[in-house]
């Protein structure tokens, strides 16, 4: 795999992978006492739309950010 691409999906990953972790931790802290429906399918979704959202925002200004830094 050239170096160029390898770079750019392992910048994306590590992204992804804080933004989740960043998404999650705002669900459980501000949204952990929703009431009724906890176990539905429509909250499972908003709450995998909510995760998402943030993993690919972070995701792509980490890989933004690796690019304009980058020495190589």
């Amino acid at each position: 795999m050239p170096g160029m691409i390898f770079f750019i999906l392992t910048r994306l990953a590590i992204g992804f992978a804080i933004g989740c972790a960043a998404g999650i931790a705002i669900w459980r802290s501000s949204f952990s006492d929703m009431g009724a429906g906890l176990g539905s399918l429509e909250h499972l979704v908003i709450e995998g739309l909510f995760i998402y959202l943030f993993a690919s925002a972070i995701g792509m200004g980490y890989l933004a950010t690796a690019l304009l830094f980058d020495e190589g």
